[in-house]
This record gives structure tokens, C-alpha cells and sequence, in this order.
């Protein structure tokens, strides 16, 4: 495969003024795409054939191997300077190989047509880490997409997309007003399950083999009251220590495994 390379040294150049606006919200939102970095990431955005439109690398180290057979043909490579990369990272020390990314796209409907029977719902979790530790843990599971309320923190923070470690590359994932959606799920017969430290019902005892959708909510307030009125059960995790409740990121994992263990064993 022939690969054209294209170089710049330049912080002022306006392609790499671009790139830069990606490390805010705003700039993604408005270009409609984002930024990973590190050779891992990077992979795993290949290898998902996810929509990567350009791959930036330092000149300096080189382009990582293996990359090249992984990429479409199509694919703009650009070498660049350690500046440029700085520039561009919101780390101390860029790792050298970055990527832009078009934000994909699932439609509401596509959602709700029958085969994500296991999702986790997330209502205004605004920690990078936690989200992207259950966006692991619903990988890791098999489940079949993570939906990201209003209030919820950026799926494509750069934070966010290191702590993800390459699942969100695994599962869709995608941003809804709970109050349509919730509804619309019921009616296609998505059972939606709520945490509650003031529920009756535990974990343990509530069939999660059914269609079923886990709601968790904000680290600090827990799942909003409109919210909460949508679902069908509220659930408690037991816990024998003197802990008052488990991080969010936690007890999502703790729900999942369970849904899990039903369905396989």
C-alpha cells in the first residue's frame, strides 16, 4: 500500500488550530469530530474500523509499526513536530501517534429495535473515570450499548476516552433525553431497573434475564427524580461491611456481572 505523507512544523498552521479546538467541547461539537491518542487507542479505532479520518504522528520517533496494514488506503497520514503535538494533547507528555475521529452516529430507532436487551443507562454521571470504567465494564459483559443522558459528562473528553482503554470502540454508545426514551423502551418491552439505597428489592432477588436496562445516576445525588419515576424497580445492592454505598462506576459493574451470571449460569 502506498502511503502519502504529509508534514507539519508549524503550532500556527490552521489545520493544527483545528486539532487543538478538538481538546474542547465546543470545537468537537461544532467539527463534529474528536481526538484519541496513544498507539493503543489508535489501534483499536482501526481495528473497530471506526470512522478515523486522519493519523497524526511525530516525525520525530516515527510512525509506529503496524499501524499502516490496519488503515484504510484512503487514510491521511501527517508528520509533525513534538511542538505541533503538544499543542494538540492535553498531557504532559504526548505519546507521539495521535488520530481525528468523526463522531459516529445511532439512531434512536436502531436502539430500540429489539437487540440491546442489556444497556446501561446514565443519568448526569459527570466523572471521566467513572464513566469510562463502566463503559469497560459493559464491554467486558457483553452488553449491548451505553446510553448517556442529559448532564453526563462527554464521552469524548479526552479523560473520558483514555479510561475507556479501547471499549468504546466495542459497544455503541449513544446521547438521549431519557424522558423520550425511557418510555419508548418500555413499550418495546425493556424492563428499566433503578439503584436506591431506600429499595426493598435486592440485586440478587430481581430477574435481570429479561430485556433489561440499568439506570444509575449522579455521583452525588444518585438518579434524578424524573428519572427515576420512569422505572419499573428500584434495586439495592446488599453490602455486610459498614460502607454507606458503593461508587457509581462500582456498583454499575456490581449490576452488570450480576445481569451477566443470570443469563449465563
Amino acid at each position: 500500500m502506498t502511503i502519502t505523507h504529509i508534514e507539519i512544523m508549524s503550532v500556527q498552521n490552521a489545520r493544527v488550530k483545528e486539532w487543538a479546538q478538538l481538546l474542547e467541547r465546543r470545537g468537537r461539537e461544532k467539527q463534529g469530530k474528536y481526538l484519541i491518542e496513544g498507539f493503543h487507542l489508535v489501534e483499536e479505532a482501526l481495528r473497530a474500523e471506526a470512522p478515523v479520518e486522519t493519523i497524526v504522528y511525530s516525525l520525530e520517533k516515527g510512525l509506529p509499526d503496524g499501524l499502516s496494514a490496519l488503515a484504510p488506503e484512503t487514510m491521511e497520514w501527517i508528520g509533525v513536530s513534538q511542538a505541533v503535538l503538544e499543542k494538540c494533547s492535553d498531557t504532559q507528555t504526548p505519546q507521539g501517534i495521535m488520530a481525528v475521529v468523526a463522531k459516529p452516529s445511532l439512531d434512536l430507532d436502531e436502539l430500540l429495535s429489539g437487540e440491546y436487551d442489556l444497556a446501561v443507562v446514565l443519568d448526569g454521571v459527570q466523572d471521566p473515570g467513572n464513566l469510562g470504567t463502566i463503559i469497560r465494564s459493559a464491554d467486558a459483559v457483553g452488553a449491548n450499548a451505553v446510553v448517556l443522558g442529559r448532564g453526563t459528562v462527554d464521552l469524548y473528553n479526552p479523560k473520558t476516552i483514555r479510561s475507556t482503554m479501547g471499549s468504546m470502540y466495542h459497544l455503541p454508545i449513544v446521547e438521549a433525553d431519557l424522558l423520550e426514551l425511557l418510555p419508548r423502551a418500555r413499550k418495546r418491552g425493556v424492563r428499566l431497573v433503578t439503584t436506591s439505597l431506600q429499595a426493598q428489592c435486592s440485586c440478587y432477588d430481581t430477574d435481570l434475564r429479561q430485556p433489561t436496562w440499568l439506570i444509575l445516576g449522579n455521583e452525588a445525588k444518585g438518579v434524578s427524580p424524573e428519572v427515576a419515576a420512569q422505572s419499573d424497580v428500584q434495586v439495592i445492592i446488599p453490602m455486610q461491611g459498614k460502607a454507606e454505598s458503593l461508587n457509581v462506576a462500582m456498583a454499575a459493574t456490581v449490576l452488570l456481572f450480576e445481569a451477566s451470571r443470570q443469563r449465563l449460569f
